[in-house]
């Protein structure tokens, strides 16, 4: 009988097939994934790149996985390392699909985003506990037929959110606990009046990644977790000037040191054991398809 082991925590980077009395490595395993955003194309030293195929296509790189405090870790760039996918054609069901089925149940997602509010500046970190979606045309669930519907009132897992509060405490980064991230379409930046608006429906930062990422993550029962580094005032806010790309790279490159401290150190922080709703959150619905 052939029989597919996975290590339940520590050190171990790869599942292993027994047959015929002898282990072979078939596939890494991680267990914890990091997803890069826009500045952030690597993380981890030292690690191996590996290949992923899903039914939804090609992710969009090759995934790393790389041990970080004793545990498995994979590394995705969600742009890819060349920056070649913009927002509204990053292939998301691939990514979170391919991170899942190297094992993968606790994502951290950092990413880039615009302030809202006029306290939220450039170079501030924001733990959103909200979402509004406000994008248009993608691909945004894997249960193409039948009654799915996956809860999603509370976006982000509750203990991702405090370990990385946490972490941020330990690292002295001054991170705002809680907060609305409106996710347009893109790829351009609002105007005055929308970013006015988005301010005016309760928003308090705004980005172009965050969904379907955050529902394909609940989708899979996994726990998603997202760190906002504002990288400029948006356009509609006191004292904003108008946001370009440029300044948008800049400044996430002045915090990407930063960021990588603090992520790495929320990595050691997440629970071995999930006892958040997340894994619960298909309990009672017979899926369409079969998950890896």
């Amino acid at each position: 009988m052939n029989r597919i082991t996975t290590p339940t925590s520590g050190a171990a980077l790869s599942h292993s097939l027994s047959v015929g009395g002898r282990v072979m490595p078939v596939a890494p395993y991680a267990e914890i994934a990091v997803i890069g955003g826009s500045g952030l194309y690597a993380l981890l030293a030292g690690g191996t790149e590996h290949t992923v195929r899903t039914p939804y296509g090609d992710p969009s790189d090759p995934v790393t996985v790389a041990e970080v405090a004793g545990r498995a870790v994979a590394f995705l760039p969600r742009h890819g390392r060349d920056h070649r996918h913009p927002p509204h054609r990053i292939p998301y069901r691939a990514n979170l699909w391919a991170l899942r089925a190297l094992g993968v149940r606790q994502v951290l997602a950092p990413c880039a985003v615009g302030g809202l509010r006029p306290e939220l500046g450039p170079g501030a970190f924001v733990v959103p506990d909200q979402l509004i979606d406000r994008t248009a045309g993608r691909e945004q669930t894997y249960y193409d037929t039948g009654a799915v519907h996956v809860s999603f009132a509370d976006p982000y897992c509750p203990d991702g959110r405090r370990a990385v509060l946490s972490s941020a405490t330990r690292r002295g980064v001054d991170a705002y606990d809680g907060g609305t991230m409106v996710v347009v379409e893109g790829p351009r930046f609002s105007t005055r009046a929308e970013s006015r608006w988005f301010a005016g429906i309760g928003g308090s930062v705004i980005n172009m990644t965050g969904h379907p990422e955050a529902v394909l993550a609940r989708e899979l029962a996994l726990c998603y977790t997202s760190i906002a580094l504002v990288t400029d005032l948006d356009a509609g806010v006191e004292g904003g000037a108008g946001v370009t790309q440029e300044e948008v790279f800049r400044v996430f490159g002045e915090n990407t040191a930063r960021l990588r401290e603090l992520l790495l150190d929320a990595v050691a922080a997440l629970p071995l054991e999930r006892s958040c709703p997340c894994p619960r959150s298909l309990d009672g619905i017979t899926l369409p398809i079969e998950l890896p």
